[in-house]
């Protein structure tokens, strides 16, 4: 082979622009989908890691004040004061003084809507709704199942003096984020008709979207001193 030949039969065996280009996409493409595929587990899985244990934490730190005897009072913005209990769902989770995302929602704990403007009323209050949101997936999803409550279902709300039973009676499946007129002293849409001692539930709608919201409402029961041991409700 001349060497003119031989230089000829190099240039032919390197790969065109169009093979090199092609490679390089595809490796881009696989870089990207592990990068997805991290990000994905990171949502669906480590956010809910992390906010369960922080969750745990929370409600420890509550159970430690009540047990020192700490007077409640006025709460500070993302700290805990009760808890609340699901029975039909298996959720435990603390309920914390309003509704950041960052100081409360995102650590897996209930936000007590008590901002300007959005400010609900306490489980011991005359009357009045207490309204609270949680996040329904993603960072410990405390509310992930409340669609799968049904009028005559109890929810209990623990705090340091006393239980707050409500049984659930009516749901708005959407709504957009803007009504906040679900969250007056007696609920829109809600059907009750006159003042009392409510409780609302919000989360996002459909689930993996902020897009809507669906509402569940409630009415207390039963109001025991914790002296009286628990309500039946989480007895059993």
């Amino acid at each position: 082979m001349t060497r003119a030949e031989a230089r000829r039969a190099a240039k032919a065996r390197k790969d065109s622009a169009a093979v090199i280009a092609s490679r390089v996409l595809g490796e881009a493409f696989i870089t990207l989908g592990v990068v997805m595929l991290l990000f994905v587990t990171y949502q669906l899985w480590w956010t809910n890691v992390r906010a369960h244990q922080e969750a745990g934490s929370a409600a420890k730190k509550i159970a430690q004040d009540w047990a020192d005897g700490r007077k409640p009072g006025a709460f500070a913005p993302g700290e805990g004061f009760a808890l609340m209990h699901i029975p039909k769902l298996d959720v435990v989770a603390p309920i914390a003084q309003g509704t950041s995302k960052a100081k409360v929602l995102d650590k897996g704990m209930i936000g007590h809507y008590d901002e300007a403007g959005l400010k609900t009323a306490m489980p011991s209050d005359a009357t009045g709704n207490f309204a609270v949101a949680a996040h329904r997936n993603t960072h410990g999803e405390p509310f992930r199942y409340i669609n799968r409550l049904k009028a005559g279902d109890k929810v209990v709300v623990e705090t340091q003096d006393a239980y707050y039973t409500y049984e659930i009676t009516s749901e708005l499946p959407q709504t957009p984020p803007s009504n906040v007129s679900v969250l007056k002293p007696i609920p829109a849409g809600s059907g009750f008709t006159k003042p009392g001692r409510y409780l609302t539930l919000t989360t996002c709608t459909p689930e993996f979207t902020s897009t809507y919201r669906l509402i569940v409402w409630g009415k207390m029961v039963d109001d025991r001193p914790r002296s009286k041991g628990k309500p039946d409700a989480l007895v059993g």
